[in-house]
């Protein structure tokens, strides 16, 4: 690096310039106190100089290899497509800049693995953006419930039928698995078209957007993925299922169709007698485990209506979505879905991968190895979908040739 790591804000290089990094990752970079907005490269000029009129001094350029190559460049930020990332991962790893890419980190499994590998080489740390991960809801409630998982902690009041012992006996381990239950509602018409290009048109989102709650899914369970099959209607809405090295099992419903006057995601995990449940990031509540908070509430992002919804969690949401709805219909316009968000972890990802680079972690954020796994669940998935079949990911590992998702 061009400065001592240790003590000044890193200088950060944003490839790809979209609505994505002006409305996450240049703000973030901003907020954060150990990161400065140095450089945004783009190829659209007019997305440039609106950035070099918001932000007096930055550094503009269409050549990423120029902006990854300064000097003065610390960090580079990747928020293009994940059908042009790799060249930029190579420009970034081959001057020894750390990476913090948006999800998927590839395109295909092929080129994902191909990434582990270039990373793994050059030894460079690299974060995939996997953010939920840092969302402070989803961390805490993985916390309770691995720790639930690793060392129980049943309530006494649990309820026990006479003769659960023979029961038991038929059950055997089965009840220390874990279970894990993914809900995803979206609203197709917000949809880009970029995001039912190409392939995307056969099997919808299950590479782009079902990367997130693969990784989830993987990191609450705490297992290698075993077997993954799917359910679809088409385009819009997939039930997958995936099946763990030691018996947890996860579903994922993804739903299409469905509304942003409700909340967009929700998290159940189950195992050992406990529940941990996370509502949209907003809420955490917990049942069957001793010492854990019955229910505990996070902040919202961007409140335009701190007065509405005073208590919070999902309550205070749907209150603050009502009062949005009620002003939308009144302008005229559809602002209001952006209003009262849930933190869902880019700026604690930033901050925490800051801390990963000056050594100041004993684990990576979100590493590669993990994301290559989140796509080889999506893989595996749209495979499922082609061939109405559950798939080994075995199988595929075993492959002669490195397998493609599409």
């Amino acid at each position: 690096m061009s400065m001592d790591a240790t003590k000044k804000p890193l200088n950060v290089a944003v490839i790809g310039c979209g609505m994505l990094a002006r409305a996450q990752h240049i703000p973030n970079i901003r907020a954060c106190a150990d990161t400065r907005l140095h450089t945004c490269c783009d190829l659209d000029e007019g997305i440039l100089r609106d950035l070099s009129s918001e932000y007096p001094g930055l550094k503009t350029t269409r050549n990423f290899v120029s902006a990854v190559a300064d000097p003065e460049v610390d960090l580079v930020i990747v928020a293009t497509t994940e059908h042009f990332r790799i060249p930029i991962y190579e420009a970034a790893l081959a001057v020894r800049k750390p990476v913090l890419t948006e999800k998927p980190v590839a395109a295909t499994l092929a080129e994902a693995r191909q990434v582990q590998g270039m990373v793994a080489a050059a030894g460079i740390p690299f974060c995939v953006g996997h953010n939920r991960r840092c969302s402070p809801a989803m961390a805490e409630a993985r916390a309770i419930f691995r720790r639930h998982m690793t060392q129980p902690q049943p309530c006494a009041w649990r309820f026990q039928r006479p003769g659960w012992e023979q029961v038991r006996n038929v059950v055997g381990g089965e009840q220390d698995l874990p279970a894990v239950s993914i809900r995803i509602n979206d609203d197709w018409m917000s949809w880009k078209s970029v995001h039912l290009q190409g392939d995307n048109a056969e099997y919808g989102l299950l590479l782009s957007e079902m990367t997130h709650f693969a990784d989830l899914a993987r990191w609450f369970v705490n297992a290698e993925p075993g077997r993954v099959g799917v359910l679809s209607s088409g385009v819009l809405n997939h039930a997958t299922v995936i099946e763990f090295e030691g018996g947890g099992i996860a579903s994922i419903f993804m739903c299409g169709n469905g509304t942003f006057g409700y909340p967009k995601e929700l998290l159940e995990a189950f195992g050992h007698g406990g529940a941990v449940i996370v509502e949209h990031m907003l809420e955490v509540r917990t049942a069957g485990i001793a010492g854990a908070p019955a229910r505990r509430t996070y902040p919202f992002l961007n409140d335009r209506y701190p007065e509405v919804g005073s208590e919070g969690g999902l309550a205070g949401w749907l209150e603050k979505k009502r009062a949005a709805r009620l002003e939308s219909m009144r302008a005229g316009d559809a602002d209001w879905v952006s209003i009262a968000e849930p933190d869902k972890g880019h700026l604690c990802m930033l901050a925490a991968f800051v801390e990963e680079i000056r050594g100041l972690r004993s684990e990576p954020v979100s590493p590669v190895a993990d994301a290559v796994q989140a796509v080889e669940i999506c893989a595996a998935a749209i495979r499922s979908f082609r061939e109405k079949r559950f798939v080994d990911i075995a199988e595929m590992r075993s492959a002669t040739s490195l397998v493609q998702t599409s």
